[in-house]
């Protein structure tokens, strides 16, 4: 379904007019849908219903406490990279125990906190990461439950800024390393290891970059069982991607299906953890045109949301559909560069669309569900803007709008001294 639907020449977030919600919240603001959420959720479990398995949600793609509540109310486990985003999880009513941690730098205190609400794993990436652990957990009197992340180096095709799965990559051991430190791990005192895994990246569009690097992990796991370690699960990572513009990524169906076929037989739980898949459709950025700028050379429309509210075009030259909240109005079509007012020239949020506006309409931006707020920012002190959850015929404030005040809440001046000069 989409839950963004055009009635009457109005676009409209399931039940309720966008025009509605920019009167009601102000513009800037994301809008999610609710039954979008839920439905892209479902359709990931439904499509590995046929076997043992567990959908962590990213929390990364999108970490506002209303999604992740409607996320925990289904049933969701949750990939996170911070305990930052653990006490979300918490504060939201996710379960603890349905919960995987990933990451290259896990701290000790993030590490302490983990073990303590007993999370289901510790997703580690190094073997100075597994020391670490094992210490801690020794240190606690507790086991800690390890899953190995390898890093099969393949190339995932997607944007070097989010391709995690080559050998020149951070993220994950390397596969040529990953059996000596099995071997290693399997005889520290205080961690069990229970699974493997891997992440090759995100908005992955074509399954055989990803299928290669399962088949690789396999291969590695039929070695390490016939030197007697046994695991219990199999992570096979998120990253599954959208349709922005002329994509064509899999459905989750297929991409289960895949996934499936590459595991029949085999005893393995599955972890699956995709985040944009399921927040990013979900989602959209309402802005208002402030003014429609014609020069010589080139068109602008300025809106009031910029690359501090949603940063992806400015970081990986990334496309969103960008339409009128308000159609039907008879007016010539231009071409233009939607832009925002920081200081920056790679303050895009569009370019070259063909627009019939005016200064005052309503845009959409599409498909901003993920890594939208989670990645905005106060540059140019920029109040970060308002998140609105759709909910059938209503609309929620899920997140108010940073006031000037807030800007600066927790900021100090520095002491001044008799003579009025500061230290």
């Amino acid at each position: 379904m989409d839950p963004f639907n055009t009635r009457d020449g109005h676009l409209y977030a399931e039940g309720v007019a966008l025009t509605e919600i920019a009167e009601r919240y102000g513009t800037p603001c994301y809008v999610y849908s609710r039954a979008a959420i839920e439905e892209q959720w479902r359709a990931f479990d439904e499509a590995f219903a046929g076997a043992h398995h567990l959908i962590c949600y990213a929390v990364k793609a999108n970490s506002t406490l209303a999604v992740l509540n409607i996320l925990a109310q289904l049933g969701s486990g949750f990939d996170i990279v911070s305990i930052g985003e653990l006490e979300r999880v918490v504060k939201a009513g996710g379960d603890p125990a349905n919960v995987v941690f990933s990451g290259v730098g896990k701290r000790t205190d993030e590490m302490q906190r983990a073990l303590e609400t007993g999370i289901r794993c510790f997703n580690v990436e190094s073997r100075e990461e597994l020391q670490r652990l094992d210490q801690l957990a020794g240190h606690m009197g507790l086991r800690a439950p390890v899953s190995l992340r390898v890093n099969p180096d393949v190339d995932a095709k997607t944007h070097p800024h989010i391709a995690t799965g080559l050998n020149e990559s951070k993220f994950g051991i390397p596969i040529t390393s990953a059996r000596a430190i099995f071997a290693e791990s399997s005889t520290t005192a205080n961690v069990d290891i229970v699974g493997v895994g891997f992440h090759i990246g995100s908005q992955i569009t074509d399954m055989e970059p990803f299928l290669d690097a399962l088949r690789r992990l396999l291969k590695l796991m039929e070695e390490l069982e016939s030197e007697g370690i046994t695991l219990k699960h199999i992570d096979i990572g998120g990253g599954l991607g959208l349709r922005y513009h002329d994509e064509h990524p899999p459905t989750p169906a297929e991409y289960g299906a895949s996934v499936l076929a590459e595991l029949e037989g085999r005893p393995y739980a599955i972890v699956i953890e995709p985040g944009r898949a399921i927040a990013g459709h979900a989602g959209l950025l309402l802005t208002k045109i402030e003014y429609l700028k014609h020069t010589a050379q080139k068109n602008f429309v300025i809106v009031d949301a910029a690359m501090n509210d949603l940063a992806r075009p400015a970081m990986y030259d990334a496309w969103h559909d960008i339409v009128p909240v308000v159609t039907g109005r008879i007016r010539s079509r231009e071409r233009y560069d939607i832009v925002g007012p920081v200081c920056e020239s790679a303050d895009r949020l569009g370019k070259e669309r063909e627009l019939s506006v005016r200064a005052g309409d309503l845009l959409a931006v599409r498909s901003a569900g993920a890594y939208g707020f989670c990645m905005s920012s106060n540059y140019n002190s920029r109040p970060r803007v308002a998140e609105v959850m759709v909910d059938g015929e209503n609309a929620h404030l899920v997140r108010r709008r940073e006031s000037l005040a807030d800007l600066m809440a927790g900021e100090y001046l520095l002491p001044s001294y008799p003579n009025g000069t500061c230290a």
